[in-house]
Protein backbone atom coordinates (compact mmCIF):
# COMPACT_ATOMS: atom_id res chain seq x y z
CA UNK A 1 0.00 0.00 0.00
CA UNK A 2 1.55 3.21 -1.25
CA UNK A 3 2.03 5.64 1.46
CA UNK A 4 -0.64 8.19 -0.04
CA UNK A 5 -2.76 6.08 0.61
CA UNK A 6 -1.87 4.88 4.06
CA UNK A 7 -2.26 8.84 4.72
CA UNK A 8 -5.75 8.98 3.80
CA UNK A 9 -6.45 5.78 6.02
CA UNK A 10 -5.21 7.15 8.98
CA UNK A 11 -6.07 10.53 8.39
CA UNK A 12 -10.20 9.05 7.82
CA UNK A 13 -9.57 6.76 10.75
CA UNK A 14 -8.29 9.92 12.89
CA UNK A 15 -11.17 11.91 12.18
CA UNK A 16 -13.78 8.89 12.73
CA UNK A 17 -12.04 8.08 15.91
CA UNK A 18 -12.42 11.69 17.04
CA UNK A 19 -15.99 12.34 16.59
CA UNK A 20 -17.44 9.12 17.63
CA UNK A 21 -15.27 10.12 20.93
CA UNK A 22 -17.00 13.60 21.22
CA UNK A 23 -20.18 10.60 20.96
CA UNK A 24 -18.80 9.28 23.66
CA UNK A 25 -18.14 12.31 25.61
CA UNK A 26 -21.83 13.23 25.46
CA UNK A 27 -22.99 10.01 26.60
CA UNK A 28 -20.42 10.71 29.73
CA UNK A 29 -21.93 13.83 30.29
CA UNK A 30 -25.26 12.87 30.50
CA UNK A 31 -24.82 10.03 32.90
CA UNK A 32 -23.04 12.31 35.34
CA UNK A 33 -25.80 14.82 35.08
CA UNK A 34 -27.72 11.77 35.69
CA UNK A 35 -26.47 10.86 38.99
CA UNK A 36 -26.42 15.07 40.06
CA UNK A 37 -29.35 15.63 38.84
CA UNK A 38 -31.90 12.96 37.06
CA UNK A 39 -32.57 10.53 40.42
CA UNK A 40 -34.75 13.59 41.79
CA UNK A 41 -38.13 12.18 41.96
CA UNK A 42 -41.14 14.11 40.77
CA UNK A 43 -43.92 13.87 43.10
CA UNK A 44 -47.57 13.77 42.17
CA UNK A 45 -49.88 16.51 42.24
CA UNK A 46 -53.23 16.07 43.59
CA UNK A 47 -55.79 18.27 41.92
CA UNK A 48 -60.02 18.42 42.69
CA UNK A 49 -61.31 16.54 40.57
CA UNK A 50 -63.67 19.48 39.72
CA UNK A 51 -60.64 21.43 38.11
CA UNK A 52 -59.50 19.06 35.99
CA UNK A 53 -59.32 20.37 32.68
CA UNK A 54 -60.71 19.05 29.30
CA UNK A 55 -58.21 16.38 28.15
CA UNK A 56 -58.26 15.18 24.01
CA UNK A 57 -56.89 11.94 23.56
CA UNK A 58 -55.68 10.58 20.07
CA UNK A 59 -55.08 7.49 18.96
CA UNK A 60 -53.73 7.32 15.41
CA UNK A 61 -53.70 4.30 13.85
CA UNK A 62 -52.64 2.11 10.51
CA UNK A 63 -53.21 -1.18 9.94
CA UNK A 64 -52.92 -2.33 13.52
CA UNK A 65 -55.93 -5.37 14.04
CA UNK A 66 -53.41 -7.20 16.36
CA UNK A 67 -53.73 -4.42 19.02
CA UNK A 68 -56.32 -1.57 18.22
CA UNK A 69 -58.93 -3.39 20.37
CA UNK A 70 -56.48 -3.46 23.36
CA UNK A 71 -55.64 0.15 22.62
CA UNK A 72 -59.03 1.63 22.75
CA UNK A 73 -60.23 -0.76 25.58
CA UNK A 74 -57.32 0.62 27.90
CA UNK A 75 -57.50 4.19 26.90
CA UNK A 76 -61.97 4.13 27.37
CA UNK A 77 -60.60 2.60 31.33
CA UNK A 78 -58.60 5.37 32.01
CA UNK A 79 -59.85 7.21 35.25
CA UNK A 80 -60.68 10.36 34.39
CA UNK A 81 -64.10 12.54 34.70
CA UNK A 82 -65.97 11.58 31.26
CA UNK A 83 -67.27 14.77 30.87
CA UNK A 84 -63.74 16.40 30.36
CA UNK A 85 -62.35 13.05 28.06
CA UNK A 86 -62.79 13.37 24.78
CA UNK A 87 -61.02 10.24 22.54
CA UNK A 88 -60.26 10.65 19.22
CA UNK A 89 -59.25 7.06 16.92
CA UNK A 90 -57.70 8.25 13.92
CA UNK A 91 -58.37 5.52 11.73
CA UNK A 92 -56.10 5.64 8.24
CA UNK A 93 -56.59 1.90 8.30
CA UNK A 94 -56.95 -0.12 5.41
CA UNK A 95 -57.40 -3.44 6.59
CA UNK A 96 -59.85 -4.93 8.96
CA UNK A 97 -58.55 -2.61 11.58
CA UNK A 98 -61.52 -0.06 9.98
CA UNK A 99 -64.11 -3.11 11.38
CA UNK A 100 -62.38 -4.06 14.57
CA UNK A 101 -62.33 0.14 15.48
CA UNK A 102 -66.16 0.43 14.93
CA UNK A 103 -66.88 -1.97 17.16
CA UNK A 104 -65.30 -1.14 19.89
CA UNK A 105 -65.71 2.37 19.55
CA UNK A 106 -69.81 1.49 19.43
CA UNK A 107 -69.55 -0.55 22.10
CA UNK A 108 -68.35 3.13 24.29
CA UNK A 109 -70.88 5.26 23.02
CA UNK A 110 -73.58 3.54 24.07
CA UNK A 111 -71.56 3.80 27.37
CA UNK A 112 -72.04 7.30 27.38
CA UNK A 113 -68.10 8.26 26.23
CA UNK A 114 -67.32 10.98 23.91
CA UNK A 115 -65.67 8.35 21.61
CA UNK A 116 -65.65 8.78 17.77
CA UNK A 117 -63.80 8.08 14.76
CA UNK A 118 -61.74 10.12 12.17
CA UNK A 119 -61.09 8.93 9.15
CA UNK A 120 -59.16 10.45 5.70
CA UNK A 121 -59.65 10.20 1.78
CA UNK A 122 -55.60 9.19 2.26
CA UNK A 123 -52.97 9.08 3.71
CA UNK A 124 -51.44 12.70 3.26
CA UNK A 125 -49.14 13.49 5.63
CA UNK A 126 -49.06 10.34 7.72
CA UNK A 127 -49.09 10.37 11.47
CA UNK A 128 -48.57 14.20 11.34
CA UNK A 129 -51.58 14.46 8.86
CA UNK A 130 -53.60 12.63 11.12
CA UNK A 131 -52.94 14.41 14.16
CA UNK A 132 -52.80 17.86 12.86
CA UNK A 133 -56.55 16.44 11.41
CA UNK A 134 -57.51 15.76 14.85
CA UNK A 135 -56.41 18.79 16.12
CA UNK A 136 -58.94 21.02 14.28
CA UNK A 137 -62.15 18.88 16.12
CA UNK A 138 -60.29 17.98 19.25
CA UNK A 139 -62.30 19.93 22.23
CA UNK A 140 -59.39 19.67 24.98
CA UNK A 141 -57.17 21.95 26.44
CA UNK A 142 -54.60 19.27 26.44
CA UNK A 143 -53.85 16.47 23.93
CA UNK A 144 -52.34 12.69 25.17
CA UNK A 145 -51.30 11.05 21.77
CA UNK A 146 -50.70 7.08 22.48
CA UNK A 147 -49.87 4.46 19.76
CA UNK A 148 -51.12 1.90 18.75
CA UNK A 149 -48.94 -0.30 20.91
CA UNK A 150 -49.13 0.87 23.94
CA UNK A 151 -52.07 0.51 26.60
CA UNK A 152 -51.91 3.41 29.55
CA UNK A 153 -52.46 2.63 33.09
CA UNK A 154 -56.03 4.18 34.48
CA UNK A 155 -54.26 6.98 36.16
CA UNK A 156 -52.12 8.29 33.36
CA UNK A 157 -54.09 11.36 32.91
CA UNK A 158 -54.39 11.72 36.77
CA UNK A 159 -50.37 11.80 37.22
CA UNK A 160 -49.69 13.92 33.90
CA UNK A 161 -51.87 16.95 32.91
CA UNK A 162 -51.75 18.10 36.57
CA UNK A 163 -48.36 19.40 35.95
CA UNK A 164 -49.32 21.08 32.92
CA UNK A 165 -52.16 22.75 35.18
CA UNK A 166 -49.97 23.84 37.83
CA UNK A 167 -47.36 25.15 35.22
CA UNK A 168 -47.73 27.14 32.48
CA UNK A 169 -44.52 27.33 31.12
CA UNK A 170 -44.45 23.67 30.50
CA UNK A 171 -45.64 22.50 27.20
CA UNK A 172 -45.36 19.22 27.43
CA UNK A 173 -45.00 16.25 30.08
CA UNK A 174 -43.48 12.97 28.89
CA UNK A 175 -43.59 9.60 30.60
CA UNK A 176 -41.32 6.71 30.30
CA UNK A 177 -41.98 3.40 27.96
CA UNK A 178 -41.73 0.64 29.98
CA UNK A 179 -41.90 -2.94 27.81
CA UNK A 180 -44.43 -5.58 27.99
CA UNK A 181 -42.59 -8.37 26.11
CA UNK A 182 -39.13 -7.49 26.83
CA UNK A 183 -38.81 -11.07 27.63
CA UNK A 184 -40.10 -12.35 24.47
CA UNK A 185 -36.73 -12.95 22.55
CA UNK A 186 -33.15 -11.80 22.46
CA UNK A 187 -34.08 -8.82 19.93
CA UNK A 188 -36.52 -7.78 22.58
CA UNK A 189 -34.11 -7.59 25.07
CA UNK A 190 -31.43 -5.70 23.68
CA UNK A 191 -34.30 -3.31 22.28
CA UNK A 192 -35.22 -2.87 26.23
CA UNK A 193 -31.77 -2.64 27.36
CA UNK A 194 -31.19 0.04 23.83
CA UNK A 195 -34.32 1.88 24.69
CA UNK A 196 -33.72 1.89 28.81
CA UNK A 197 -30.20 3.81 28.29
CA UNK A 198 -32.62 6.53 26.60
CA UNK A 199 -35.78 6.10 29.00
CA UNK A 200 -33.92 5.85 32.08
CA UNK A 201 -30.58 7.91 31.54
CA UNK A 202 -30.96 10.00 28.64
CA UNK A 203 -34.29 11.83 29.09
CA UNK A 204 -34.06 12.47 33.12
CA UNK A 205 -30.42 13.99 32.70
CA UNK A 206 -31.61 16.01 29.76
CA UNK A 207 -34.68 17.17 31.44
CA UNK A 208 -33.64 17.90 34.94
CA UNK A 209 -30.76 20.19 33.88
CA UNK A 210 -32.12 22.63 31.71
CA UNK A 211 -31.21 20.64 28.25
CA UNK A 212 -33.80 20.07 25.07
CA UNK A 213 -35.14 17.18 25.42
CA UNK A 214 -38.15 15.73 23.21
CA UNK A 215 -41.37 14.07 23.40
CA UNK A 216 -40.85 10.37 21.94
CA UNK A 217 -44.35 10.39 19.89
CA UNK A 218 -46.43 8.85 21.92
CA UNK A 219 -47.45 8.43 26.17
CA UNK A 220 -46.62 12.18 26.28
CA UNK A 221 -49.22 15.18 26.74
CA UNK A 222 -49.09 18.33 25.26
CA UNK A 223 -50.77 21.87 26.08
CA UNK A 224 -52.92 22.41 22.85
CA UNK A 225 -51.49 26.25 23.24
CA UNK A 226 -47.95 25.12 22.85
CA UNK A 227 -48.41 23.00 19.84
CA UNK A 228 -50.65 25.78 18.11
CA UNK A 229 -47.65 28.23 18.76
CA UNK A 230 -45.01 26.30 17.49
CA UNK A 231 -46.14 25.94 14.19
CA UNK A 232 -48.43 22.67 14.57
CA UNK A 233 -47.95 19.21 13.52
CA UNK A 234 -45.91 19.16 10.56
CA UNK A 235 -45.18 16.18 7.68
CA UNK A 236 -42.00 17.07 6.15
CA UNK A 237 -39.79 15.08 8.43
CA UNK A 238 -40.56 11.51 9.83
CA UNK A 239 -39.83 12.35 13.24
CA UNK A 240 -42.88 15.01 13.42
CA UNK A 241 -42.67 14.43 17.46
CA UNK A 242 -38.96 15.46 17.62
CA UNK A 243 -39.14 18.05 14.61
CA UNK A 244 -42.68 19.99 17.19
CA UNK A 245 -40.53 19.48 20.85
CA UNK A 246 -37.09 21.46 18.85
CA UNK A 247 -39.36 23.77 17.29
CA UNK A 248 -41.79 24.70 20.53
CA UNK A 249 -38.58 24.85 23.18
CA UNK A 250 -37.07 27.14 20.89
CA UNK A 251 -39.77 29.04 20.72
CA UNK A 252 -39.68 29.51 25.09
CA UNK A 253 -41.71 26.32 25.74
CA UNK A 254 -40.25 24.30 28.59
CA UNK A 255 -40.53 20.31 28.77
CA UNK A 256 -41.08 17.84 31.66
CA UNK A 257 -40.25 14.48 31.70
CA UNK A 258 -41.50 11.99 34.41
CA UNK A 259 -39.66 9.22 35.13
CA UNK A 260 -41.93 7.64 37.91
CA UNK A 261 -45.12 7.24 35.44
CA UNK A 262 -45.32 4.34 32.54
CA UNK A 263 -46.50 4.09 29.26
CA UNK A 264 -46.51 0.11 28.50
CA UNK A 265 -45.35 -0.89 25.23
CA UNK A 266 -44.60 -3.69 22.93
CA UNK A 267 -41.06 -3.98 20.73
CA UNK A 268 -41.43 -5.11 17.33
CA UNK A 269 -40.84 -9.15 18.05
CA UNK A 270 -40.09 -9.51 14.65
CA UNK A 271 -36.09 -8.87 12.86
CA UNK A 272 -38.09 -6.93 9.81
CA UNK A 273 -40.34 -4.77 12.40
CA UNK A 274 -37.28 -3.48 14.42
CA UNK A 275 -35.09 -2.72 11.06
CA UNK A 276 -38.14 -0.89 9.55
CA UNK A 277 -38.51 1.17 13.00
CA UNK A 278 -34.61 2.12 13.58
CA UNK A 279 -34.28 3.22 9.37
CA UNK A 280 -37.60 5.22 10.13
CA UNK A 281 -36.18 7.00 13.24
CA UNK A 282 -32.48 7.34 11.73
CA UNK A 283 -34.19 8.84 8.00
CA UNK A 284 -36.49 11.26 10.17
CA UNK A 285 -33.84 12.11 12.73
CA UNK A 286 -31.58 13.44 10.18
CA UNK A 287 -34.36 15.27 8.22
CA UNK A 288 -35.17 17.28 11.48
CA UNK A 289 -31.55 17.82 11.61
CA UNK A 290 -30.98 19.58 8.04
CA UNK A 291 -34.70 21.33 9.11
CA UNK A 292 -33.73 22.86 12.48
CA UNK A 293 -29.81 23.31 12.64
CA UNK A 294 -30.09 26.60 11.99
CA UNK A 295 -33.21 27.50 14.57
CA UNK A 296 -31.13 25.96 16.80
CA UNK A 297 -27.43 26.82 15.97
CA UNK A 298 -28.10 29.94 13.95
CA UNK A 299 -30.94 32.33 15.62
CA UNK A 300 -32.38 30.74 18.84
CA UNK A 301 -31.76 32.22 22.13
CA UNK A 302 -30.51 28.53 23.42
CA UNK A 303 -27.20 28.23 25.38
CA UNK A 304 -24.55 27.14 23.78
CA UNK A 305 -24.43 24.07 26.20
CA UNK A 306 -27.92 23.71 24.83
CA UNK A 307 -26.64 24.33 21.43
CA UNK A 308 -24.02 21.70 21.56
CA UNK A 309 -26.30 19.20 23.30
CA UNK A 310 -29.08 19.55 20.60
CA UNK A 311 -26.54 19.36 17.56
CA UNK A 312 -25.20 15.94 18.98
CA UNK A 313 -29.02 14.74 19.78
CA UNK A 314 -29.72 15.34 16.18
CA UNK A 315 -27.09 13.87 14.80
CA UNK A 316 -26.34 10.35 16.82
CA UNK A 317 -27.61 8.48 14.09
CA UNK A 318 -23.40 9.88 12.57
CA UNK A 319 -22.22 6.97 14.74
CA UNK A 320 -23.16 4.00 13.05
CA UNK A 321 -21.32 4.94 9.75
CA UNK A 322 -18.57 6.34 11.74
CA UNK A 323 -18.08 3.15 13.79
CA UNK A 324 -17.84 1.31 10.36
CA UNK A 325 -15.30 4.05 8.58
CA UNK A 326 -13.06 3.73 11.61
CA UNK A 327 -13.06 -0.37 11.72
CA UNK A 328 -12.37 -0.58 8.14
CA UNK A 329 -10.20 1.79 7.69
CA UNK A 330 -8.10 0.14 11.15
CA UNK A 331 -7.68 -2.90 9.52
CA UNK A 332 -4.79 -1.78 6.82
CA UNK A 333 -2.58 0.52 9.43
CA UNK A 334 -2.15 -2.51 11.26
CA UNK A 335 0.74 -2.80 9.17
CA UNK A 336 2.04 1.28 10.08
CA UNK A 337 2.61 0.37 13.94
CA UNK A 338 1.82 3.89 15.26
CA UNK A 339 0.11 5.68 12.57
CA UNK A 340 -2.81 6.39 14.88
CA UNK A 341 -3.79 4.11 16.96
CA UNK A 342 -0.77 4.99 19.42
CA UNK A 343 -1.60 8.94 19.39
CA UNK A 344 -5.53 8.25 20.22
CA UNK A 345 -4.96 6.19 23.46
CA UNK A 346 -5.99 8.66 25.62
CA UNK A 347 -9.08 8.76 24.07
CA UNK A 348 -9.89 5.13 25.11
CA UNK A 349 -12.28 6.45 27.98
CA UNK A 350 -14.46 8.49 25.96
CA UNK A 351 -15.67 5.50 24.84
CA UNK A 352 -17.15 3.87 28.39
CA UNK A 353 -19.80 6.53 28.19
CA UNK A 354 -22.56 4.59 26.43
CA UNK A 355 -21.05 1.09 28.36
CA UNK A 356 -21.47 3.53 31.69
CA UNK A 357 -25.42 4.95 30.07
CA UNK A 358 -26.60 1.33 29.79
CA UNK A 359 -24.99 -0.20 33.29
CA UNK A 360 -26.48 3.01 35.00
CA UNK A 361 -29.94 2.36 33.49
CA UNK A 362 -30.07 -1.42 34.93
CA UNK A 363 -29.29 0.43 38.40
CA UNK A 364 -32.22 3.29 37.85
CA UNK A 365 -34.79 0.84 36.86
CA UNK A 366 -35.26 -0.92 40.00
CA UNK A 367 -34.25 2.01 41.99
CA UNK A 368 -37.09 3.56 40.47
CA UNK A 369 -39.50 0.88 41.59
CA UNK A 370 -38.08 1.03 44.62
CA UNK A 371 -38.58 4.70 45.25
CA UNK A 372 -42.30 4.33 44.06
CA UNK A 373 -43.05 1.76 46.84
CA UNK A 374 -41.21 3.62 49.63
CA UNK A 375 -43.31 6.83 48.56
Amino acid sequence: MTEIALNVLTGLYTLATLWLAVYGLNSLILVILYWLNGRSSTPDIDVDRDRLPVVTVQLPLYNEKHVAERLIDSVAALDYPHDRLQIQVLDDSSDETRQIVDTRVSVYQQQGLDLQVIRRPNREGYKAGALALGMTQAKGEYIAIFDADFCPHPDFLLRTVPHLLMRPELGMVQARWCHLNSDYSPLTRLQALALDGHFLVEQPARSSSGLLMHFNGTAGVWRRTCIESSGGWQSDTLCEDLDLSYRAQVEGWQFRYLPEVEGPSELPPQILAFKRQQARWAHGTTQCLRKLTLPIIGTSNLSIIQKIMSFLHLTGYFGYPLMVVMLLSSLPLLLRPGAAGETLRFLAPLFLGPVLAYITSQWAGPYLISSASST
